[in-house]
């Protein structure tokens, strides 16, 4: 992807912010200019159709994510270890970054970009897992096994985005539960939903 320059970052955050906080795909050029701090004709001049701003939001969001949790598992074996991480990544950031979490929440089951963010990592996971013999469920059950962890992970998301319950608690009791519906024994579950969560690793 094409390096940004300052004004398009500028836009592209405000627009996360604007589409995060309107729920809407379609933003005013007036909003925009306003929100990001820069002149209506800067909008004009960057911006080729809010329908590919979106897109470019989306695909920006989910390319950076996807990178971070990618290097913080260069060291780490463990498939149900790597999962229960991941899933407690996103929710703590959603912490950190509420309006990054409110724009996963509402876009992230609609969008391709923001779906394989959820998808890829998670499903090679998610087969190695079973092909190591730490998950037990049918290989014709795999979509559904995808969907079921990028469902409970944006619904805890969403409790702490409306201050439901704290990052910790919504992380460990997901990863918990979603570890125990793969499979693995409720003890060790709990223990791997409750260890330290390491630093996500800054973008390059």
């Amino acid at each position: 992807m094409a390096q940004l320059n300052p004004a398009q970052r500028r836009i592209q955050q405000a627009a996360l912010r604007l589409f995060a906080e309107k729920g809407v795909t379609q933003l005013n050029i007036s909003d925009l200019a306003q929100e990001a701090g820069v002149a209506r004709g800067t909008i004009y001049n960057n911006v080729e159709t809010m329908e590919l701003l979106f897109e470019q939001v989306a695909s920006q969001l989910s390319m950076e994510m996807h990178e971070r949790i990618s290097k913080s598992f260069v060291n780490l074996e463990d498939p149900a270890e790597r999962l229960a991480n991941g899933i407690r990544f996103f929710i703590r950031r959603t912490h950190e970054e509420p309006q990054w979490g409110a724009f996963l929440n509402r876009f992230a089951l609609s969008n391709a970009s923001l779906r394989e963010m959820f998808y890829s990592q998670a499903t090679s996971d998610v087969l190695m897992g079973l092909h190591k013999e730490r998950y037990r469920f049918r290989q014709e059950q795999l979509a559904t096994v995808i969907s079921l962890i990028a469902s409970a992970t944006l619904g805890s998301m969403f409790l702490v985005i409306e201050g439901i319950k704290t990052w910790r608690d919504a992380g460990s009791h997901t990863a918990e539960l979603v570890l125990r519906a793969l499979g693995i024994p409720e003890e060790e579950a709990r223990q791997l939903a409750t260890a330290e969560l390491p630093p996500l690793p800054a973008q390059d």
